[in-house]
């Protein structure tokens, strides 16, 4: 019998071996200063395209005021325990009428953090009886919580419709053995390639297939449709996802979540998270500061009109340039390069440095080895000399990547670390 520690001193996991190269700049950065289109790292000003800030919320003057009377008010603790036992107030069911009206939906249950009461919701959707279909993108969320499920899970390629349905079928044969239902999983938009989920298409095929439809609407809620309900509302198909879900942490920059659905799903949800169920309630500084944002969201259009300008402008100027943005069909902005690791880290330490460009960077294991993703989240907050300044930046880092610049930059880490160009 071996060590339960054997694998954590000889195998740090495909990002873990780059810890020492990595940690502190590359991946676990500290980024310091009001969150805002510009902030510092390293003592350094950048602009910033790595904050989930959509609709440019998190510091503004109206919400910073709420949530700072709301803190005064309530503290930071209250309610003490859960919402069945203690935790429970008006302003909690206030905050989950307003969200379901928002969405379109009859009710809507509150959660504590997105990612939390994914998994949970997925648990609490399904039994060993069941049947769950899901796209292989779909976000860790999702794939943790189907990981708990004790029955049949088979995964569809990225929105592959023929996949789609070839699954479905595969899941109707088992659940009419089993007796069980089957639950599909989608993301109204995929956070990493910024492309919609095809939500219209799926739903069009429960004419010829028996399935719940579940949507993580996490980068569409407050960006996408004519109000900024989402993906279902930009693609016209908001009555035909069963449970819907979206998460404070983008538009509405805070902390917590929701599901949202028929009012007897919500009931028998509310009853049956386990994540809800066991933990502390959403507190209530977050539960006023959430109304505020949500009321933003609905009486000023404007902030949804000034993100798709910059998203526009940041993208179309991107492409004019000839760089591959994927299929995004959102805010979320991929730029997808050709290099190894070695040469991503010298690319992106070089925009740092000496562009003052601060965005995210995705390598292998998550995607293909041999790409780097480069990844965008315009927001409200940015500017027009922000997005000039960082397409200059992103033309000269390209030109220094076809070059070999970075190549011979990254030699020596690529060597350190056995790997081969």
């Amino acid at each position: 019998m071996r060590d339960l520690f054997d694998k954590i001193y000889k195998d740090k996991g495909p990002l873990g071996k780059w810890a020492d190269q990595a940690e502190g700049y590359f991946v676990f950065p500290k980024l310091e200063g009001p969150i805002s289109n510009r902030m510092k790292f390293k003592g350094k000003d950048v602009i910033t395209w790595s904050i989930n800030d959509y609709l440019g919320l998190a510091n503004h003057p109206e919400v910073r005021k709420v949530d700072a009377e709301a803190a005064a008010k309530w503290g930071s603790a209250y309610p003490m325990g859960a919402r069945m036992m203690s935790g429970h107030t008006d302003l909690h069911e206030q905050l989950q009428k307003e969200l379901a009206e928002f969405v379109n939906k009859e009710a809507a249950y509150l959660l504590n953090f997105g990612y939390q009461g994914m998994v949970s919701t997925i648990d609490a959707l399904v039994s060993k009886d069941d049947v769950i279909v899901y796209d292989v993108d779909a976000h860790a969320c999702i794939i943790d919580g189907v990981r708990l499920h004790l029955g049949q899970r088979f995964t569809y390629k990225h929105n592959d419709m023929v996949s789609i349905e070839k699954n479905l079928q595969r899941a109707t044969k088992v659940a009419e053995k089993t007796g069980g239902g089957i639950l599909l999983i989608s993301e109204g938009v995929f956070g990493m390639r910024g492309e919609q989920g095809k939500l219209k298409e799926i739903i069009a095929l429960k004419e010829k297939y028996n399935f719940r439809f579940f949507v993580d609407d996490a980068h569409g809620f407050g960006t996408l449709g004519k109000t900024g309900a989402g993906a279902g509302e930009e693609q016209g198909v908001q009555d035909g996802i069963d449970v819907y879900f979206a998460t404070f942490a983008k538009s509405m920059a805070s902390t917590g979540a929701f599901i949202a659905g028929d009012q007897e799903i919500i009931k028998y949800l509310k009853y049956n998270l386990r994540s809800q169920m066991f933990a502390k309630s959403l507190q209530m500084v977050l539960v006023e500061g959430a109304l505020k944002r949500l009321d933003m969201l609905r009486s000023m259009p404007e902030l949804k009109q000034k993100l798709w300008e910059n998203v526009n402008a940041l993208q179309g100027g991107l492409r004019e340039r000839g760089f591959d943005l994927g299929t995004t069909q959102s805010c979320v902005t991929p730029v997808y390069l050709k290099g190894s690791i070695p040469e991503a880290m010298a690319l992106v330490k070089d925009l740092r440095e000496n562009y003052g460009i601060f965005c995210s960077i995705v390598v292998y294991p998550v995607i293909p080895k041999g790409l780097i993703l480069l990844r965008m989240i315009p927001t409200a907050s940015h500017t027009m000399e922000d997005i000039n300044e960082t397409l200059e930046a992103f033309s000269s880092i390209r030109e220094r990547l076809e070059n070999g610049t970075y190549k011979r930059l990254s030699a020596a880490v690529a060597e350190a670390m056995g790997e081969k160009y």
